[in-house]
């Protein structure tokens, strides 16, 4: 399988021999920014037992929240597609943007004008300090994939995803899609 240099807009797809790893296992990742300085991202497809109306009792909706990742976990980060309503966002790539004016954001789903097919909400990020990712690549930890959803990642079911890139990979990655995400269960 050939993999590309990790970029902006690119998935992190956690290889099947990272198992071991409570907070990356079969995990997605955007990549929101890639430096020389660091990586940072959001786990896509490990939702939370939280809601958003739990988190901020200002906005009345249960929009699902998810754990994008080990770091800063007390703190909620968003990724969205309707930059036009939210100022101060910035783009990451392929029309997803991250972060903006979050007073806007509540207002905007207090009014209905945010469908939750539009934003997701983590706890925590993701991050890498310099050259620690291209490390885990060398280590076969990851796959670096193109986002072929463009910004509907953002309605991207969870519940498969992970699944559907290691069939789409095919070869040993199609064996290891129907792997118990707990091998004692085997």
């Amino acid at each position: 399988m050939t993999t590309i240099n990790p970029n902006k807009g690119n998935l992190l797809i956690a290889e099947p021999a990272i198992m071991g790893d409570a907070s990356f296992n079969r995990s997605i990742v955007l990549i929101a920014d890639h430096s020389e300085d660091g990586t940072i991202g959001f786990i896509l497809n490990k939702p939370l037992s939280y809601t958003i109306d739990e988190l901020v009792p200002e906005i009345e909706t249960t929009f699902k929240v998810y754990n994008g990742g080990p770091v800063e976990q007390d703190n909620l980060y968003f990724i969205h597609k309707v930059p036009e309503l939210i100022p101060d966002s910035i783009e990451i790539s392929f029309g997803i943007f991250w972060g903006g004016d979050f007073k806007k954001v509540v207002e905007l789903i207090t009014n209905g004008a945010i469908k939750e097919t539009d934003i997701r909400f983590f706890l925590g990020y993701s991050g890498w300090d310099a050259l620690q990712l291209e490390d885990e690549l060398r280590a076969n930890s990851w796959v670096v994939a193109e986002n072929i959803y463009k910004n509907n990642i953002i309605a991207k079911d969870h519940k498969s995803f992970w699944k559907e890139k290691m069939l789409e990979f095919g070869g040993e990655y199609s064996i290891w899609s129907n792997a118990p995400e707990n091998p004692n269960y085997n």
